[in-house]
């Protein structure tokens, strides 16, 4: 076992040929994109920690974008309450190990392996860090069934059983997706929907559109520098209404852009010719996902059509299976959505702590599959089946 500080110290194809999923974000680019553009490393939060497991012929079997944090932000699996639990009993939470892509919440693999067994080896590594003394936990977020399997099953090789229950936490959350069940037009979507629901999305579609606004779906070779710095600015302005930063810097679009051009799109909202807002999306060959979004000045509804129908319109058009929107939103349902179950994994070292952890998370995860089952009889499709795995192990 060893730990890479810059991904690029392990080659692309060998990271690339560990991945099960067509899903941009676990790949080799766009990890370093965000590390050469600084939008991790040192002074972000972000400190590459990436953990590989060599073959005898010293070529990557296993790995995982491992990352230390000195805070918890950028993780969309708020722990805030658990550093404040070990801050009041005199107890350093940071620094911790987060195993993650920053600052995106969607769902994937995050033990990339060769097989089942070496990935459950290298779950194996990553809980034998977790000592207490270096670092204080694990976290792996948004991971999907097959490393939270390997997780259950790298208790014998763990100390202290911890990435095994009652060790480790499976902490649930709800999040939403639009599934395309072979829709021919957005009407036939549209048609899917009650009454009150279909109305209300032409009437908004249709005020934007009497506004003046139109939305034109760009690849970054399609982007002007001139229009890229508009663009930026309404991601920034996104981050500044709230007094903060933004997370990603300028360098990482164009690092993305000349890494990941045809995974990368831009839905431009333009009034007359003037940009007006936009939201940064990536493909793969099965889905879209909705990322970051800003804009220079309110317009009504502008923020649905640019993020969920002109989106929902790309994925008719061009057959994409789902459109992953992000996190949050319960009023994602009145517009065609569906909740489906998101899991993380939490291992804790220091036993009281972790106990008081897991009763949490299990009371938590209860309220959250109590809620998910509201918002999907709430949904349009309250009898369909998500492709979402629902089950912790």
């Amino acid at each position: 076992m060893t730990t890479v500080d810059r991904i690029d110290n392990i080659p692309p194809s060998e990271w690339n040929a560990l991945l099960t999923t067509a899903q941009p974000f676990i790949r080799h680019e766009f990890l370093a994109a965000l590390e050469a553009s600084g939008s991790v490393g040192p002074g972000t939060g972000w400190q590459p920690r990436h953990l590989i497991l060599r073959d005898t012929d010293g070529h990557a079997a296993a790995a995982a974008p491992i990352y230390e944090k000195q805070d918890s932000f950028g993780e969309f699996v708020f722990d805030f309450a658990w550093a404040n639990a070990y801050r009041q009993c005199g107890l350093a939470y940071y620094p911790k190990l987060v195993a993650a892509v920053p600052y995106t919440p969607v769902t994937g693999p995050r033990l990339l392996a060769r097989d089942a067994d070496t990935r459950r080896q290298l779950a194996a590594a990553l809980a034998r860090l977790v000592d207490g003394r270096r670092y204080s936990s694990a976290h792996v977020l948004f991971t999907d069934a097959d490393d939270r399997t390997a997780l259950a099953a790298a208790t014998d090789e763990a100390p202290d059983g911890l990435i095994n229950a009652p060790a480790a936490a499976m902490r649930r959350g709800c999040q939403y997706r639009w599934y395309n069940r072979g829709y021919a037009t957005f009407d036939t979507f549209l048609a899917q929907l009650s009454s009150k629901r279909r109305k209300q999305i032409r009437r908004e579609r249709r005020e934007l559109h009497a506004a003046g606004v139109r939305i034109e779906v760009r690849h970054p070779h399609e982007i002007s520098a001139e229009l890229w710095s508009t663009l930026y600015s309404f991601y920034d302005r996104t981050y500044a209404v709230r007094g903060q930063d933004p997370y990603l810097t300028p360098a990482f679009f164009d690092e993305l852009a000349a890494r990941m051009p045809d995974q990368t799109l831009f839905f431009i909202a333009f009034h007359g010719h003037d940009p007006v807002g936009m939201a940064f999306m990536m493909c793969d060959k099965h889905a879209l996902y909705g990322r970051h979004w800003g804009c220079h000045t309110d317009y009504l509804h502008l923020h649905f059509e640019t993020c969920y129908y002109a989106a929902i319109d790309y994925c008719i058009a061009n057959n994409l299976a789902f459109f992953d929107a992000g996190v949050q939103g319960e009023h994602k349902i009145r517009r065609g959505f569906e909740p489906f179950t998101s899991w993380s994994a939490h291992a804790i070292a220091n036993p009281t702590l972790r106990s008081a952890i897991v009763d949490f998370v299990e009371r938590e995860s209860a309220l959250v599959a109590d809620h998910e089952a509201e918002e999907r009889a709430r949904s349009s499709f309250p009898n369909a089946q998500s492709t979402q795995n629902t089950s912790p192990t």
